[in-house]
């Protein structure tokens, strides 16, 4: 068994280590199909053999090989360390500064078992979203951070340590960038062959960026989105009685049984893995599982007479599930479901993020290996049939949203008629909405969004007494908001008193709400006070999720909702990274692709240590206002109302910022007139 101090000590190879190869204990990542030419496949074993002196090469060029040809990728199995891989306490990390420790711990977190998804793959969540690329580039990265001084810099290249360079004390500990290709070339079969080479990598959001604080954080933006999409198309956020039917137990989605228990309504979620189901079971997440439509059929019409909470698996796939709601229609006309949406991981479809209704799991993955294009064909099969069934269900009066896993993208692609009709949306609207559309996106534009923290001492109480400040703090400043904002302040009040009660820990002592800038601002300056008088015993790291106000460009998710021809551009993500940065980030990060998917999306990430010094609280001052600030502001300037509102506050409490301002044009018929002109 390896110790802490072991896996610090760099990449040891006299002698190399025992290969175990791969755990059968544990899920793993489905054959990855890179479709690589023999000079590439040379190229690949090249690449990876560059960690190792040339004594080894013969050794390790074997059975690289043999991965490669096996899983579509080096994993370097020899690598991984026979120790448990969880968050342990900050104190017991060997370094020279807590900066680097906390980065740790994160790491570790996020390779956890109880947290990954494919934890020997180093995939957190997603199907592919990696910590790294191999277990080499794992151990070079802990041996570096042990070694660190708070005048030095880490820098990664999509999950490379490209090595410590020497930096400010006031300057990232680490700048982590995760596959920032060449435009033209940031397409999916490139992404496929560049992560075989290793020579790229998809990080996902809070995979790459070290992040992840398990499913508990789409738990919660799950539940706030099932609370507004009640307000929105039922009338009310007192879901008793009412269905949602959805799709995933895996990895982030894992979170919607949990989240629609909470939430206190009845949640149907299929998953085509028997193995996630039983995880989410055994934690406690979902009540029931079942691989019966009958039975689960029974249960939606029993829970919805006794209005209580429900959260059921069903073990098949979810198109099955869909086509029988259709026939229960048909044949009793009772609508069983009044909420819908979908989680497979549609940004990776054909590679073990969407499995076809007309195969096994097993045959699934077996075609998925041997024969792609067919496999491609089966997908898209499957994902107009899931549509068609989805209309029928609408048209009865169920309401549809996409979750902004690019499931009516790809339904598109596809050949499902998804678009809306000739001349009513523009290119990031469909016949449904995405969430961010309907329900989140005003929500973002208020300045509300995932803020987190972790608790490094690893110690319930330190968290328990995290959650007593962020109440206290939002309860006081909660006071003399408009009504929007202040619905937003009790949903969150309420998640906050209730969250010990839900056992929400899974991994790392972690916590998030949502919050808009003031909030985040209060509670981080509250925490770090707490550490430095002691009611807090050790640092506590500040993030939030890419998914965000500011982090993220994505245009079919978080921006899908700015209609000023600029839901394309990437310049807000890129500059919040670059902000963050020197406004006191402890580590900074910024990816390609990202919940849509590879080529789709730019964004970003950040932690901050806090470890109740003054400097921690100015650094948390000053760089949570501009991580806000950014997208808000970018949103004002994009038309919309709350963000205007929600910037002219921001400036009125803040005399040093100064925003740009846009004028609406009130009179369109302007706009026709002037043209009508210019063609005279």
């Amino acid at each position: 068994m390896s110790t802490l101090e072991e896996i610090c000590s760099g990449l040891l190879v006299e002698p190399l280590p025992e290969n175990g190869g791969r755990n059968p204990g544990l899920p793993h990542a489905p054959t990855r199909t890179p479709h690589l030419t023999a000079a590439e496949e040379r190229l690949a074993l090249r690449n990876a053999l560059r960690y190792f002196p040339p004594c080894h090469h013969a050794t390790l060029a074997t059975e690289f090989a043999q991965e490669l040809r096996q899983h579509g990728h080096i994993y370097m199995y020899r690598f991984c360390p026979p120790m448990r891989i969880k968050a342990y306490p900050i104190h017991q990390y060997p370094c020279r500064t807590p900066q680097a420790a906390a980065i740790m711990l994160m790491i570790m977190n996020n390779l956890d078992p109880a947290v990954a998804q494919f934890p020997q793959e180093l995939v957190t969540y997603g199907g592919n979203g990696q910590v790294f690329s191999n277990w080499a580039q794992f151990r070079l990265v802990m041996h570096y951070l042990s070694v660190m001084t708070e005048e030095q810099t880490l820098v990664l290249y999509s999950g490379h340590p490209m090595g410590l360079f020497p930096s400010l004390p006031s300057s990232p500990r680490a700048i982590i960038t995760n596959g920032m290709v060449i435009p033209n070339y940031s397409s999916r079969e490139q992404y496929e062959k560049m992560f075989a080479l290793g020579v790229s990598m998809y990080g996902q959001m809070t995979a790459g960026s070290y992040c992840y604080i398990g499913p508990q954080g789409i738990v919660h933006g799950t539940m706030l989105t099932l609370l507004n999409a009640g307000r929105r198309y039922l009338g009310s956020g007192d879901l008793r009685g009412r269905v949602l039917v959805t799709s995933g137990l895996g990895g982030m989605s894992g979170a919607q049984a949990k989240a629609a228990v909470i939430a206190g309504c009845i949640g149907v979620v299929a998953e085509v893995d028997e193995a996630p189901i039983r995880k989410r079971h055994e934690q406690g997440w979902l009540m029931e599982m079942s691989s019966s439509l009958d039975h689960c059929i029974q249960r939606i019409r029993e829970a919805r007479a006794a209005k209580l909470p429900l959260s059921l698996g069903y073990h098949g796939n979810i198109v099955d599930l869909w086509e029988r709601l259709v026939l229960e229609h048909q044949r009793t006309g009772e609508l069983l479901v009044d909420l819908g949406s979908d989680q497979t991981s549609l940004h990776n479809p054909f590679s073990g993020g969407y499995y076809p209704v007309q195969l096994s799991f097993r045959q699934a993955n077996q075609l998925m290996a041997s024969s792609p294009g067919q496999f491609r064909t089966a997908v898209e099969e499957s994902l107009k049939r899931h549509v068609a069934a989805i209309d029928t269900l609408a048209e009865a009066g169920m309401f549809f949203w996409d979750y902004g896993n690019a499931f009516l993208l790809e339904a598109q692609r596809a050949g499902a008629k998804v678009a809306k009709e000739e001349g009513s949306g523009g290119a990031t609207e469909f016949r449904y909405p995405s969430y961010v559309q309907h329900i989140m996106g005003d929500i973002f534009s208020l300045g509300f969004g995932p803020f987190r923290w972790v608790c490094t001492s690893c110690d319930p109480k330190d968290l328990e007494v995290t959650d007593q400040i962020a109440a206290a703090v939002l309860e006081e400043i909660a006071v003399g908001v408009s009504e929007g904002v202040r619905q937003q302040y009790h949903d969150n009040i309420r998640w906050i008193r209730e969250a010990g009660k839900h056992q929400m820990v899974v991994g790392s002592m972690a916590r998030i709400l949502y919050s808009d800038q003031k909030g985040r601002v209060c509670i981080a300056l509250a925490i770090n006070k707490a550490i430095a008088d002691g009611r807090v015993s050790a640092p506590v790291v500040i993030s939030r999720d890419h998914h965000d106000v500011s982090g993220t460009d994505s245009p079919f998710r978080e921006t899908s909702n700015v209609y000023d021809g600029s839901a394309f551009c990437a310049d807000m993500a890129v500059q919040n990274f670059v902000g963050d940065a020197f406004r006191g980030a402890t580590w900074v990060s910024l990816h390609n692709g990202g919940g849509v998917g590879w080529g789709e999306v730019v964004n970003g990430g950040f932690g901050l240590v806090l470890d109740g010094s003054e400097e921690a609280a100015k650094r948390a001052s000053l760089m949570l206002n501009w991580d806000v600030s950014n997208g808000v502001a970018r949103r004002c300037w994009s038309g919309n109302s709350n963000a205007y509102e929600t910037m002219e506050r921001s400036m009125e409490a803040e005399t040093q910022l100064r925003v740009t301002m846009p004028y609406a044009v009130e009179d369109q018929r302007v706009l026709d007139q002037a043209l009508d002109q210019a063609l005279d």
